[in-house]
């Protein structure tokens, strides 16, 4: 199984951007960081830490996020936040759970098949203490690309040879079933997203021998309970993670920026399976999220992808915390 041939030709990893890699790759090179900096901390009883796979340079704005939505109230609000409206980065945040003597990851990054911006997670492992080799289970959220990607070196072997890998039901019977239904998406590229779900097939299939495929509501390991969160895929899964009366949510890819979709979530993003879906799923998790007062970890905001959301208004804003991390070691 090579795994160039897996992934062929997939836009953007998967989220349904077709850009040129010159496009993709366009700044930090992996190549030039000699240490990587990691987030480390306590949840009750467990030690998670954060490290990441890299990320992705999406440009331009429109139509990745917000389709159908004026550009220039789009511009606006970029402006407005003090960010560029040529392009968003997408963190990929990896996080590490240690229970007693296993070692769970939380999805694994798009891979090194993919250009230098990503495929750092076994490096970042690395810096961070952490072998792959010794990573005992990863828990997939979905399975996108840029999530499953990671499992692979280029030449199709496996980086996390010992783990028990664990994917919704739902996510795996949708990819490998006959007929795949986009019709509520608003994936640009037809031709494009054939091409994706045969890959992803292949990939699921070849891996089901060693998958353990979960229901929502069920729990892992002792410290892990499920959600289905319906609309960026119909197996997308919300991580719950809990010890000691605590508990953390790993939201994975159900807000892409912090800047657009809290303040709108019915903005959207075209690489959701089902647009409208997205969005009410959307809307009714940052309502429990603020509600509740959770902790959240996002996969594809700004490092380390931890914080809270509040009410702002009507809508919602993302409170991210921040720390006096340095950059990674010399020498």
């Amino acid at each position: 199984m090579q795994r160039r041939t897996l992934f062929k030709n997939i836009f953007l990893l998967g989220l349904g951007v077709a850009m040129p890699l010159r496009r993709l790759w366009a700044a930090r090179d992996c190549s030039r960081i000699e240490k990587f900096p990691f987030h480390r901390f306590s949840l009750g009883e467990l030690e998670l830490t954060v490290v990441t796979d890299g990320y992705l340079h999406m440009s331009p704005v429109q139509p990745s996020f917000a389709p159908g939505i004026d550009s220039a109230v789009v511009n606006q609000l970029l402006r407005e936040s003090f960010r560029p409206t040529d392009a968003i980065d997408l963190g990929m945040n990896i996080l590490v759970i240690r229970k007693g003597e296993r070692r769970i990851l939380v999805d694994t990054g798009a891979g090194a098949g993919f250009g230098p911006k990503s495929g750092w997670l076994p490096r970042t492992l690395e810096d961070a203490g952490i072998r792959p080799e010794n990573i005992t289970d990863i828990v997939f959220s979905h399975a996108h690309p840029d999530h499953i990607g990671g499992l692979f070196r280029q030449d199709g072997s496996l980086v996390f040879p010992h783990a028990k890998l664990y994917l919704s039901a739902l996510e795996y019977n949708f990819w490998t079933g006959d007929h795949p239904d986009f019709s509520h998406s608003k994936f640009p590229d037809k031709q494009q997203l054939s091409q994706m779900i045969a890959d992803i097939r292949k990939t699921l299939v070849a891996l089901r021998p060693r998958l353990h495929l979960f229901e929502d509501g069920d729990e892992l390991l002792g410290c892990i309970r499920l959600e289905l969160a319906a609309g960026h895929t119909p197996g997308h899964t919300l991580v719950h993670i809990f010890s000691g009366g605590r508990e953390l949510v790993h939201i994975a890819d159900l807000l892409h920026s912090d800047v657009l979709l809290f303040p709108h979530p019915e903005w959207g993003f075209f690489g959701d399976t089902d647009f409208n879906q997205a969005v009410a799923t959307r809307h009714q998790v940052l309502a429990r999220l603020v509600e509740r007062g959770e902790s959240v970890f996002a996969y594809h905001l700004a490092w380390p992808g931890l914080g809270h959301v509040r009410k702002k208004g009507a809508t919602y804003e993302w409170v991210g915390e921040t720390y006096a991390i340095p950059d990674p070691a010399k020498g």
